[in-house]
């Protein structure tokens, strides 16, 4: 890369270079071409414009960075594909470098958000040079959309945070699970043998919150312990039948129906079977819980462009619309009884499984929809 930099006066003006005349020698003509073709053949966008602001050079990852072919940009104004403030900006730039002969960004990187033509932003790594040829100026900007580098930060920073808050998470559950094990037990043995109503009624809200306190730290330990994933193919129709005989009881006393759609010739999916249940059982259980009584739920699993999909719906009352975007959050709950650790624990197992992902659709008044895609299990492909 550095050695296209050092050529990138040259390459402004490959273009004039090869309709030179036949006098001119055929290895110069050559050289061009080639440094042509290196210059398309980058990653990185490059966008050369004159003291007039108009593009004169604009390759192929600069037309799939932009997303603009190069017949929309050159012979225009640069604001054809930047936003008005950004253009604001670099036209005052462009007129002070030509008045005085500095500038603040050559010879360095800058970032800053930029616009595609569909009007989506995305993060830009931009550097910028200067070319004085014929007594003319051209101005030239080396592009590197840097989207997938900042969502690679935030992965790893995260996963810095939750192995942190991992090793925590352990040392405050041993010290806490062992005497919380005691207490619940000796609060047990009273519950049987105590007959006044009123300390039978206070010994049932301690082995309440007992359990409640035991299912915390065993969420937070699916949250933010690591666990290494058993991969194989799972046969996600089986599994989904497991799980709606296992709630049906619950269902019926609710007089919840719950119905199927499943599409049985489905291939096996690439997932950890014990993982994968405990996602269905906690989103069926949900959606239970947010079922009034005598409404419905439905479990359906169908192929989609060689993918697995399963969705779990309910009828219930929907999720606000504010409360929509966080409720993958940790601790963010909208039960009265919850740890709020549920639905992350969810979408991280999810997550951690290859060629994965999770939504969720709701309106108020109108139900809840929770989708899951999952890669399939190619023979040869996985242990």
């Amino acid at each position: 890369m550095l050695k296209l930099r050092k050529y990138i006066n040259s390459v402004n003006h490959c273009q004039g270079a090869l309709e030179m005349s036949k006098s001119e020698s055929q290895p110069v003509l050559d050289e061009l071409r080639i440094l042509r073709e290196a210059v398309e053949s980058t990653n990185e966008g490059f966008v050369t414009i004159d003291e007039d602001h108009r593009v004169i050079f604009f390759n192929r990852a600069a037309e799939k960075i932009f997303g603009y072919s190069r017949e929309e940009v050159i012979g225009r104004d640069l604001t054809t594909i930047m936003s008005p403030s950004c253009a604001k900006d670099h036209k005052s730039a462009v007129k002070r470098y030509l008045d005085t002969g500095m500038g603040k960004s050559l010879g360095h990187e800058r970032e800053l958000l930029a616009t595609r033509k569909n009007g989506q932003q995305f993060p830009a790594a931009i550097s910028f040079s200067v070319t004085l040829i014929n007594s003319k100026h051209f101005f030239t900007g080396l592009v590197r959309d840097t989207t997938e580098t900042k969502l690679l930060q935030q992965r790893i920073l995260h996963s810095e945070r939750l192995a942190a808050l991992g090793q925590l998470v352990a040392e405050i559950t041993h010290e806490i699970k062992n005497p919380l094990m005691t207490i619940g037990g000796f609060a047990r043995q009273l519950q049987r043998n105590v007959t006044n109503d009123k300390d039978l009624k206070k010994l049932n809200i301690i082995v309440s919150e007992i359990k409640r306190l035991e299912e915390l730290l065993r969420d937070l330990g699916d949250y933010y312990l690591p666990r290494k994933l058993e991969l194989g193919p799972i046969d996600v129709v089986q599994l989904l039948k497991e799980i709606r005989t296992m709630v049906k009881p619950d269902c019926e006393k609710r007089h919840i129906h719950i119905a199927t759609d499943f599409d049985e010739a489905i291939p096996p999916a690439l997932a950890d079977e014990a993982r994968l249940k405990q996602v269905f059982i906690n989103l069926v259980k949900n959606a239970i819980e947010a079922t009034e009584e005598k409404g419905g739920i439905r479990l359906e699993a169908k192929s989609v462009a060689q993918n697995i999909m399963v969705r779990i719906i309910d009828n219930g009352p929907g999720i606000p619309k504010d409360d929509l975007p966080r409720i993958f959050e940790p601790f963010f709950t909208t039960k009265t009884q919850g740890s709020g650790l549920g639905l992350c624990v969810t979408k991280r197992i999810i997550d951690e499984h290859p060629g994965a992902s999770i939504r969720v659709e709701s309106q108020e008044g109108q139900g809840t929809t929770f989708e899951i895609i999952l890669a399939p299990y190619e023979q040869g492909k996985h242990p």
